[in-house]
């Protein structure tokens, strides 16, 4: 090993930072009574150097060492009193991953040395592991953060009421891809390919929204399942060594930068509330074995077991100050340094809590509100988690979008034909103001989604009545059973032509009310050309063709729904009445008396109380004002045509129909205002006329 040099070094940064001559480290354990830093050679198997940390400033441990250059692998191994009834785990036998690790070294490998304890004594995780678990965990890798050119890389910037974003898999969205490099299919640069890019601008999404990208916990779930989503973080820093091709975390940055070339934008989905470590059977990779009583939230009855608001074990400690310093430095690191443009934050509910309970007081929520650098990009909260309160949507702060998961449940209800629907439909294609429309937030802060990762596709809402999880090796019993689905009358595939024409109306009519309503879009990707999971709700688990976008499989009856999703988007970005900021009154807009938004009946007049209760009515239209241009949508679920008068308005021409996603009406339709039109069955019909 090369000579080096040992000083006392510095608190701050945390991590390990290059300077040009050598390497500072910092690590944060306000309980450890020893650290000591680990140097391994290149291959991450042979540690060459072991160094005693012995310089401790308010629980930063600290030291700088001469002549260390990027490339050098390294981890900690942490000392202090193993007592699991007090909260306490430390186990120096365990080689500890650093917090802020920016690049990976090595696979996890599952052995019993990766356990604080002995896995097979009968006392569990009170007893204590002497075997080292360095040859089966990843070790850290010192990098080089201003190594990569940016050139002249520019954010999109595009506002959120323009906004139409695309959630997809880091890898499965690529894997299959016959016109991606072979090297690069499921990795990172795979999205940055020039056919992936074309794609993506022709169907004209903005912003591509990554499921978790963090390094993460790859466990084996079952005999042929694994962790495919990634929701088990392990490093906050890293990405996923398994989607970069040599490891290198420049091919992010790669990629970040290609997609901002063509105006796409890059938002992670990020898993604070927990990590891969579990619960106190789960192993020591990180921040249990560093300080388990600082990163985690314990049981205040019972320190050997933790809080959990996540459904995952144990949930991360955001009040202890220097745990919320690392995840505002994590997120400051993936704008600064990663250039991305957002973040989906995972549970965001159970980071937000303060003694157990949420508040948008939180230390979290307020030390997000006033940092300088996440002002500059999206912030959606995923606004629930499992603990008691944990259902939260509407109650984020000013700035923040949310994922409103009652949209969801709404739109998919009315196109499945069930009654007493419309008050609650209209509510949510408005923008849900009755959730969001306070505390000066904005029209954009509802994110509008009908399908997503966690839940069924497009395909598979109108196909299947009942979740197929069986391969899942959970009995069926994992998933959600309230999908409110409708196969039309047979489960899964069919030759029926008559149950598959139902299923294609359905399918169109829930995508164009997906995107002719007011808020921010965000589609699940492959749901454009009828990609389908096979009735599995719950596919977390599936790295295979479950999960996977088999691009070869497309065929022309699929191309055509993409080109109507992209004749969609299109439409929604000529409309500029999607890109108010602001919610609707129902008050006249201006001297014309046009209101900015209203509700009209089929018999052209607008509602009544009577009308908003009727049990049966499945059928409405919405009227809103734009400069120089009404706009009025229909939505008929209903099984049969409906014969619609159109209202009789002053100072207009005639209407001209845009959309019909039945097919039945041709567009350019130009009919008087007062006469009546056939909305088909299922359907969604928008119309325009000047005025």
């Amino acid at each position: 090993m090369q000579s080096v040099k040992i000083r006392s070094g510095n608190t701050y940064p945390l991590g390990a930072t290059y300077d040009g001559k050598g390497v500072n480290f910092a690590l944060f354990s306000a309980n450890a009574e020893k650290v000591e830093l680990c140097l391994f050679d290149k291959s991450g198997v042979t540690e060459q150097l072991r160094i005693a940390i012995t310089e401790n400033d308010h629980g930063i441990w600290h030291a700088y060492v001469q002549g260390l250059e990027p490339g050098q692998i390294y981890g900690y191994r942490v000392y202090g009193p193993y007592e699991p009834l007090r909260g306490k785990r430390f186990n120096p036998n365990k080689l500890l991953l650093d917090p802020y690790a920016k690049q990976l070294s090595g696979k996890l490998i599952w052995h019993k040395a990766i356990f604080g304890y002995d896995l097979d004594s009968p006392e569990k995780d009170l007893s204590f592991s002497e075997l080292d678990s360095a040859p089966y965990v990843p070790k850290a890798v010192v990098v080089d953060d201003n190594a990569f050119d940016w050139e002249e890389d520019v954010r999109p910037q595009c506002p959120f009421p323009e906004s139409v974003i695309y959630e997809l898999h880091p890898k499965g969205y690529t894997l299959l891809h016959p016109r991606v490099e072979d090297k690069c299919r499921g990795k990172f640069s795979g999205l940055a390919s020039k056919s992936v890019v074309n794609y993506l601008k022709w169907l004209g999404v903005t912003a591509v929204e990554l499921l978790p990208s963090h390094a993460f916990f790859r466990e084996k779930i079952g005999k042929d399942t694994i962790n495919y989503w990634g929701y088990e973080s392990l490093a906050f820093f890293a990405p996923e060594p398994s989607y970069l091709i040599n490891g290198d975390i420049n091919e992010f940055k790669a990629m970040v930068k290609a997609l901002h070339c063509h105006g796409l934008e890059v938002i992670l989905d990020v898993v604070y509330n927990h990590t891969g470590e579990g619960n106190q059977l789960g192993p020591t990779l990180c921040y249990r074995g560093i300080d388990n009583e600082s990163y985690y939230t314990l049981d205040k009855n019972n320190k050997r077991f933790y809080y959990d608001s996540t459904g995952c074990g144990a949930s991360f400690n955001l009040q202890n100050p220097n745990v919320l310093t690392l995840v505002m430095d994590s997120l400051r690191y993936w704008v600064q340094k990663m250039h991305v443009d957002g973040f989906r934050l995972d549970l965001a509910s159970s980071l937000s809590r303060t003694d157990t309970s949420f508040t948008t007081r939180s230390g979290f929520l307020m030390a997000a509100y006033q940092d300088e650098v996440l002002k500059n990009v999206k912030m959606i909260a995923e606004p629930w988690d499992i603990g008691m309160g944990g259902y939260q949507i509407g109650a984020f702060p000013p700035g923040w979008a949310e994922w409103n998961d009652r949209f969801r449940d709404v739109i998919r209800r009315f196109w499945r034909g069930d009654e007493r629907q419309v008050s609650e439909f209209a509510s949510r294609i408005a923008g849900s103001s009755d959730i969001f429309g306070y505390n000066n937030r904005n029209l954009w802060s509802s994110i509008n989604f009908i399908t997503a990762h966690d839940g069924f596709c497009l395909h598979d809402l109108v196909t299947y009545n009942q979740k197929h999880n069986e391969v899942n090796g959970e009995n069926n019993r994992d998933g959600s059973d309230a999908n409110w689905s409708w196969n039309s009358g047979l489960e899964g595939m069919t030759e029926d032509s008559h149950v598959n024409e139902n299923r294609k109306r359905r399918a169109k009519a829930l995508m164009a009310t997906l995107l002719l309503s007011f808020g921010t879009p965000m589609l699940f990707a492959g749901d454009e050309f009828a990609n389908t999971q096979f009735g599995n709700n719950n596919p977390y688990c599936q790295d295979n063709v479950i999960t996977w976008i088999v691009w070869e499989a497309i065929t022309m009856n699929d191309r055509n729904f993409a080109r109507y999703v992209h004749n969609l988007i299109k439409l929604r970005r000529r409309l500029n009445i999607f890109k108010n900021d602001h919610f609707f009154t129902g008050q006249p807009f201006n001297k014309k008396g046009f209101k900015d938004l209203a509700w009209y009946t089929e018999r052209g007049t607008e509602f009544t109380d009577a009308d908003w209760h009727a049990t049966g009515r499945k059928s409405l239209a919405y009227l809103t004002y734009f400069p120089g241009r009404l706009l009025m949508t229909i939505f008929n679920a209903e099984s049969r045509d409906i014969s619609w008068q159109l209202p009789l308005l002053k100072r207009t021409k005639k209407w001209k129909i845009v959309l019909d996603t039945s097919g039945k009406i041709q567009s350019g339709t130009t009919p008087e205002p007062g006469k009546t039109i056939v909305v088909p069955a299922w359907s969604v019909v928008v119309m325009e006329i000047s005025v």
